[in-house]
Order: structure tokens, then C-alpha cells, then sequence
């Protein structure tokens, strides 16, 4: 009888074993990316989640310095066909949720499968228009890109991103399906996907042509992707380096539902209401102190601050990285609230929001994560931050150029001047 008790209790906790067994593994295969997954935030740590993965610990991931997030994979711009990397942006096939890269390099704009970040996949490249050119700048709407340069006579690449689907022996090198003639070349460019029109800025043409207005906002309605017809344009304040397009919902109920430009022109930012695409008008204009090159803003979620990148002040003045926030509560009368400085003496570049981070590409200092839960309090802190340049932090124009933060899954894209594609994950470990 004892024994038959002892057998049967052995059963049960052999059996109960088998079971704990079995529910580890499951986790560990739904957990781990393939390459037919889709890479999702989760409490599985990265180093479970993605063995392949280099993660930072402490202070480095491999060579890079780092600080709460490991590295995923890095791809070089040899592999691109390229010698100087520039911009970037995401996108996510909303059919299969695979993740892709796009990159912009001197020679190309270059697409990558980042749906397993420790496993890319380079899919091949769309060549430039015309020539080379050091400037590309690239932009989502209706799963497609629109692409310009700085590359005279470029005009507008529009690539259709659902042909990256069908792709099976890469990398390809492919054919643009529409180009926009209406300007040459372009610093930017910058779409507002809820009104599915486009404005390149830093726009100019190869004559003397009134269509580039100056080098302010040359309008283009996009809502048929591959027909970009010319709507006009704005050349009342000059050159307009870089923007952000949004169909306002602030805290200013005056304009709420209106299409409204924030423009950084070099010497000031300016607000323009631009719902009437044949009548811009312009809200307010506001400067700010030691202005070294009034370079690339963005809104805060909640579109009451902005936050401003000056390219040339660590240069002109000596200041370590410094942000400009601007109180928008009244677009007719913004104020300047408070100013950022970061820990390194390094040029910032491009920076983007996601919810309380600021993602901010900062040039030989990397990619810096500032939390801006308490920006209406006058407080930043730094909360993390990856280095894809560990040779120094200098003022200098190498390293960082753009970060991509908006993938669902937490991937997040860097493109490095000097060293092509970098994606990376906050650290969860």
C-alpha cells in the first residue's frame, strides 16, 4: 500500500514537473524572435528574448558606450553601397506588421527588415534621382516614401513600400514609382498624414522659378501617392530649414483642427496656419537668445511645448548641447520656457517625442533619452542613452544624425554618418 502511494505521488510531481517544463519552453519559443516574428515589448529580458543581442552592461554594449539600452544589430554602409549616411524613418506594413528601415545615404535610400532586430535583412536600395548628394531626407504616408536631396534637380522620389513584401532574392535595386518635378533639390521633407499633404522645405529649383518659394514650405497634396500635385507654398520668411506639420489639437482652442506649420527658419521659429493652402497666414514668429542656427523642432503630445534643436550654438558659443522649450499655450504669442543642457559638448541634431521621452540624435554623443514627463515643471533629465560614436563627444558634425523611436514593438532605428544602421532596445534585463 506504501509503495503504491509513494508510486503515485511520484507521478503527480513528475507530472507537475513536466508541466512547468513545457510552459518554460513555450515561453522561451514564443518569446524568441524568428524570422517570420514580429519583435513585441514584453518583460522577457533582451538577452532571453534575443540571444544574439549585445547588451549593455556596465556602461558598454561592446565597443558603444551606453546606458539603458542594448544593441540589437548594426549594419555598415558598405553594405549599402554608401560612404556617408544621413537620414532616416519607419515603417510597418500594416498587412503583416513586419518592421522596415529606411535609410537615407549619400548614394541611395535604402530599405531594411528589422522585424528581427538581431537578424536584419537588407532588401535592397533606391538609387538617387540624379547625383550624389550628402542630404536625403525621407518620409511615410499611405505606405509609401516620399524622398528628396539636396541633390540638384532631384525633385520627389515616391516609392511604393508594399513592393517590399514580394521581395525574394535581395538585395534588388529598384525604380522610383512617381517623381515630383515641381521643385529641384530639397533639404526636407515633412508630411502631415491626416491631411495627406507634403512640404518640402529648403526647397529650390534650377531656374528662377517662383515654385521655390524662396525656400519656405513648397506645398504638395500626396492623398494619391503616386500623382503629387503642387498646392501652392509659403515664402514670406525666408528659408525654412526643417518643420513640423500637425492638424492642431493644443491647448490653444482658437486653432484646434487647423493645419498648422511650425517652421525652424535658421535665425527664429515661426507658426503658420496654413489650413488655406492659398492663403497662409502666419500666427507668430519668436527668437530666442545666443541663436546660432535655428535647426529642427518638435511638439510635445500634448502640442503645448516645443522643443528646439540649435545646430550651430555648442559651435559659436561653447555651450555643452542645449535645447530650446517653447510654451505654445498661444500660438499667437508663444513664450520661451526653459533650456535644456545635456552632459557633453556635443552638436544636437534631429530629436523626436514619444509620449514622456525625448529621443534626441546628438551627433557624437549619440542617442540621448530625455524624460520630459515634468517639461510643464521646467525639469529634463537625461534617462538613458546609446553612443554610436565612442571616439569622442566633441563639437564636431560626426556620428548621429537621426533616430526612428515610433516602431510598436520598441525597435528603434539610428542612422550614423560615419557607420550606417543601428537598432536598438531599452534594456529590460
Amino acid at each position: 500500500m506504501d509503495n503504491d502511494v509513494n508510486k503515485k505521488q511520484r507521478t503527480v510531481k513528475n507530472f507537475k514537473l513536466f508541466l512547468i517544463i513545457s510552459t518554460i519552453v513555450l515561453c522561451f519559443g514564443a518569446c524568441a524572435s524568428d524570422d517570420n516574428s514580429v519583435a513585441t515589448p514584453s518583460e522577457t529580458p533582451n538577452s532571453i528574448a534575443f540571444p544574439d543581442a549585445i547588451i549593455c552592461e556596465n556602461g558598454f554594449a561592446g565597443e558603444y558606450p551606453c546606458d539603458g539600452y542594448d544593441l540589437m544589430s548594426h549594419i555598415s554602409l558598405d553594405t549599402f553601397g554608401a560612404v556617408r549616411g544621413n537620414d532616416s524613418w519607419g515603417w510597418t506594413d500594416p498587412q503583416t506588421g513586419r518592421e522596415y528601415a529606411l535609410i537615407g545615404t549619400n548614394e541611395n535610400a535604402s530599405f531594411v527588415d528589422i522585424t528581427n532586430p538581431t537578424d536584419p535583412i537588407y532588401l535592397g536600395n533606391l538609387p538617387t534621382a540624379t547625383v550624389a548628394s550628402n542630404w536625403r531626407d525621407i518620409k511615410v504616408y499611405n505606405n509609401h516614401a516620399f524622398i528628396v536631396s539636396e541633390a540638384p534637380g532631384h525633385g520627389m522620389q515616391v516609392f511604393d513600400l508594399t513592393r517590399l513584401r514580394t521581395v525574394t532574392n535581395p538585395p534588388q535595386v529598384f525604380t522610383a514609382d512617381a517623381l515630383y518635378d515641381g521643385f529641384g533639390s530639397a533639404h526636407n521633407i515633412v508630411i502631415n498624414e491626416e491631411s495627406g499633404f507634403a512640404y518640402a522645405v529648403g526647397a529650390m529649383t534650377l531656374d528662377d522659378s517662383t515654385a521655390s518659394f524662396d525656400g519656405g514650405p513648397h506645398f504638395v497634396n500626396i492623398q494619391n501617392p503616386t500623382n503629387p500635385i503642387a498646392a501652392g507654398g509659403y515664402p514670406d520668411d525666408a528659408y525654412s530649414h526643417d518643420a513640423q506639420v500637425v492638424t492642431y489639437n493644443g491647448p490653444d482652442t482658437e486653432h484646434v483642427g487647423k493645419e498648422i506649420l511650425i517652421g525652424s527658419n535658421t535665425n527664429e521659429v515661426v507658426i503658420i496656419d496654413i489650413t488655406d493652402k492659398n492663403n497662409p497666414i502666419q500666427l507668430s514668429t519668436i527668437e530666442y537668445t545666443n541663436i546660432g542656427y535655428t535647426h529642427q523642432g518638435w511638439f510635445t503630445v500634448d502640442q503645448r511645448y516645443f522643443i528646439l534643436g540649435d545646430e550651430l550654438d555648442e559651435l559659436n558659443f561653447g555651450f555643452n548641447t542645449r535645447n530650446i522649450v517653447f510654451d505654445f499655450e498661444d500660438l499667437d504669442n508663444p513664450s520661451v520656457k526653459m533650456t535644456y543642457t545635456g552632459p557633453t559638448a556635443a552638436i544636437d541634431h534631429n530629436g523626436y517625442t514619444k509620449g514622456d521621452t525625448f529621443f534626441l540624435a546628438n551627433y557624437t554623443a549619440g542617442v540621448r533619452m530625455l524624460d520630459i514627463s515634468n517639461i510643464g515643471g521646467s525639469q529634463i533629465q537625461e534617462e538613458g542613452f546609446f553612443d554610436t560614436y565612442p571616439m569622442n563627444d566633441d563639437a564636431i558634425f560626426r556620428g548621429v544624425w537621426n533616430v526612428y523611436p515610433y516602431f510598436e514593438s520598441g525597435n528603434i532605428i539610428i542612422s550614423d554618418i560615419n557607420s550606417g544602421l543601428f537598432i536598438i532596445r531599452k534594456n529590460n534585463e
